[in-house]
Formats: C-alpha cells, sequence, structure tokens
C-alpha cells in the first residue's frame, strides 16, 4: 500500500518528528510504502508533490492543529490525534489496512 502522511503538533517540536519515524518505521515493517510530510515549527518539510498525491492509497494526517486538506480533494482521507501514532503506529496501519481491503 502507497500512504502519504503529515504529521503536525500543537508545539510543532517533538512530537511532529517522533510521529513522523514511528510511522515509517511501522509502515515498512509492514510492507508498505510511505513518504511523511512534516509541518513542525520550521515550517513544512518533505512536501507531499501533486503526483505523489495522485498515486496514494491512504492519506493520513496525524495531528493536533489544523491542516488544510484541499490538496487530497478526491482521495481517501484519515485524520486523527497524534497521539495515536505515539502509542500505536501499527495499529493505525492495520485499521487503514482492513478499511481499504490491503
Amino acid at each position: 500500500m502507497k500512504i502519504l502522511a503529515i504529521t503536525a503538533c500543537t508545539a510543532g517540536i517533538a512530537h511532529t518528528y517522533i510521529a513522523k519515524e514511528k510511522l515509517e518505521n511501522a509502515a515498512r515493517e509492514m510492507g508498505d510504502f510511505i513518504k511523511v510530510e512534516t509541518q513542525g515549527s520550521i515550517g513544512v518539510e518533505n512536501e507531499l508533490k501533486p503526483e505523489e498525491i495522485r498515486d496514494a492509497d491512504i492519506i493520513l494526517i496525524a495531528a493536533d492543529i489544523r491542516v488544510n486538506k484541499d490538496r487530497f480533494e478526491g482521495k481517501a482521507v484519515v485524520e486523527i490525534p497524534i497521539s495515536m501514532i505515539m502509542k500505536s503506529p501499527k495499529g493505525v496501519i492495520s485499521k487503514i489496512h482492513q478499511k481499504l481491503g490491503k
């Protein structure tokens, strides 16, 4: 499965980047491709490109702040609090697999 994700916490420091790492590790262990955009205190890093969005199976937004979703129109989007990734990144990805039947 091709997952694109955004992580963003209220402070934009620790949890944003820890969640990115947890998602990347969990997705790789589960055999999925993942790219994670961070929206932290230093701005957007690893920005998702339009062609990547077009080809993605799912967009996962793990954030405690508002994230603009306009660029994801027509795509399956899952929005969760960042704490869910901090607690169980594999659990979140497993649920996505179940919902998408992949």
